[in-house]
């Protein structure tokens, strides 16, 4: 569990995505966010929580629950990208009653059976860096407007040395594999009462126009806004996704 910001603060869980760990979120609490008590858990699978199965969305739920009962946290706002946009709207759609507003950085909302089969199938493959600085340069090469100090400052504390001298992610394999076959089931939309924010990278094409407007056609109360550059939206287009988080959780907090 990572945590930043004011104890008495407004509560704001933060989920990330597959392949990444809740670390990656701060920069964006300890500079955008300072009013929260922001709290973002290295999800199964991931970080340092534990890696053993099951990485289904009914584990993944039950282990947010459980976290935020350890931490006494009855209802509060969420923030997830990607796989955790996903599960912040199976937690919102299970649990109303612990959600109050929720915000999706471009998520995985649905993965078609077949990209879900593509990317599956190349997560099996190793991804690991003769260097720290190698894999770094990897995700630059993305483009997509990247900042450059903040995947210096992040990326880093989540890669580790193996014993073959190679470094890689802190993440298994197994459990991303199993995520994209959960992200090819329909999405509980029509069961979300939450008010919600969908924030789409203009680059990426995890969320296509037209999911855009189903999605929010589908939710009872959406609304959407697009930033510069790619499907980490919080490298790509920092300001205008803090921008648009506060901006929505100020608006309808009033």
């Amino acid at each position: 569990m990572h945590d930043w910001g004011p104890a008495d603060g407004p509560p704001l869980l933060c989920l990330h995505g597959i392949t990444s760990w809740g670390g990656r979120f701060r920069h964006l609490a300890e500079t955008r966010l300072t009013r929260f008590h922001v709290v973002a858990p290295d999800l199964r699978g991931h970080g340092l929580s534990d890696w053993e199965p099951p990485w289904n969305l009914g584990a993944h739920v039950a282990d947010l629950v459980d976290t935020l009962n350890a931490l006494h946290l009855e209802r509060l706002d969420v923030v997830g990208h990607s796989f955790g946009g996903r599960l912040a709207l199976e937690l919102a759609a299970r649990h109303p009653e612990r959600v109050g507003r929720v915000v999706l950085l471009d998520p995985v909302i649905w993965a078609p059976p077949h990209i879900a089969l593509e990317r599956a199938e190349l997560a099996r493959e190793d991804v690991s860096y003769a260097s720290v600085e190698e894999a770094i340069a990897e995700r630059l090469e993305m483009g997509n407007g990247t900042d450059e100090r903040l995947v210096r400052e992040e990326l880093p504390q989540h890669l580790q040395l193996g014993d073959d001298g190679r470094w890689r992610a802190r993440y298994a394999p197994s459990a991303v594999v199993a995520a994209y076959g959960e992200m090819a089931k329909a999405p509980p939309l029509d069961r979300v009462a939450a008010p919600s924010l969908l924030i789409r990278g203009g680059d990426s094409e995890v969320v296509p126009a037209s999911l855009e407007d189903f999605v929010c056609e589908t939710m009872s109360d959406c609304r959407s806004v697009t930033v510069p550059g790619g499907h980490i939206v919080m490298w790509d287009a920092f300001d205008e996704t803090a921008d648009a988080i506060l901006g929505f959780l100020e608006d309808s907090r009033s």
